[in-house]
């Protein structure tokens, strides 16, 4: 299983060390930086992992990394945490796709539990990106054969439709079919009408 890291972030030195011991204490990985810059420097994309982020630091504040974050494309949930939690901050990190606002002094268990919130959030995003791009692989595993046939076969065409579309027998289409469905790794014409909507070839509402 992929270890699960808490990235804090925050220029009070004794905040952020009360901070990484709540997070050791049940059982949490925390990796502490005192500033923004330190923090974009060491962080990975990809990991499964949340951002712990305070609002006023010196040099680059909390709302400054979390946009240079989305720059760098690294998708993590973040959560910021500040005594300075007036609206329009708080309404432009939320904007901003934050995961959670926390006011200091904070209640222990209340980050606690969002920063469960935010690892459960990212480790579904993760798994759900790799089946995308399994499935992405399979797809352009096809020949241009079969994808001729995957189409109008999760459309709901039958067989002797798409060998009328295609100028072939039905007992052609029958082969490429079989072979589709291993390549998909599909048992079952649902699943493999599924695969297909997920990845975008078909849409949902336009099928028959």
């Amino acid at each position: 299983m992929t270890e699960q890291v808490v990235y804090v972030v925050d220029d009070d030195q004794g905040m952020l060390e009360s901070t990484v011991w709540l997070l050791e204490s049940v059982g949490l990985t925390a990796l502490p930086f005192t500033s923004g810059s330190e923090f974009l420097n060491a962080c990975e994309a990809g990991r499964d992992a949340c951002v712990l982020l305070d609002v006023r630091m010196p040099g680059m504040g909390g709302l400054n990394v979390q946009e240079e974050m989305r720059l760098r494309e690294l998708n993590l949930p973040v959560i910021f945490v500040s005594a300075h939690a007036d609206v329009p901050i708080v309404v432009r990190a939320f904007k901003a796709g934050a995961h959670d606002f926390i006011e200091k002094p904070y209640n222990e268990q209340l980050l606690l539990d969002s920063v469960q919130q935010a690892l459960s959030k990212c480790s579904l995003s993760q798994t759900h990106s790799q089946g995308q791009q399994h499935l992405q692989d399979r797809l352009a595993s096809l020949t241009p054969r079969e994808r001729d046939v995957l189409l109008p076969l999760v459309q709901g065409y039958t067989t002797r439709e798409i060998a009328e579309q295609l100028g072939v027998s039905a007992k052609t289409v029958d082969l490429y079919r079989a072979r589709v469905m291993k390549r998909m790794q599909a048992q079952t014409l649902p699943d493999l009408v599924g695969m297909a909507i997920a990845a975008g070839v078909v849409d949902a509402l336009r099928l028959r």
